[in-house]
This record gives structure tokens, sequence and C-alpha cells, in this order.
């Protein structure tokens, strides 16, 4: 998608970026689930975080996820 490579590029990261227009892949990881916004509950992406080690095992699952900080955190726990 064009979208996520011009994030990429802009943000200039050092890996790929998924899309899944579908929702197999979120739904899959419980990541797709109801949200309320003004009194209106609909389906929707929560924020979350999956740290995937190298053996393709989710070793930490950071969910709901509020942006500030987060990236910091993550980092904090792949250093120990």
């Amino acid at each position: 998608m064009k979208a996520l490579q011009k994030f990429s590029d802009k943000w200039r990261l050092n890996f790929p970026l998924l899309s899944d227009p579908t929702h197999k892949m979120i739904e899959s990881y419980g990541a797709w689930r109801g949200k309320k916004f003004m009194g209106r509950v609909f389906k929707g992406i929560i924020r979350s975080s999956f740290l995937i080690g190298p053996d393709g095992k989710i070793e930490q699952i950071w969910d709901p996820v509020k942006a500030k900080g987060h990236a910091a955190e993550v980092l904090a726990h792949i250093s120990q």
C-alpha cells in the first residue's frame, strides 16, 4: 500500500508494516472489538502492541496502549 510506504519513509522505519483490510489478523489477535465514541458503539481497532520473539511466539502484549510514552515502555522491556 502506498500509504504504508509513505508513512514508513517519513519516519525512516527499519521494519515492515502490515496491512489487514479484511481484519482477519486483527481479529485473531483480539484487537478488533467493540468501542464506544460519543455514545455510539461500533467495532474498531483497539490500539495494542504485540512483541513477537525470534521464534515467532508472542512474548508481551500491551492492551490497550496509550501512544504517549509507549515506545519508551517497549524499549525498556526489550532492554531487560
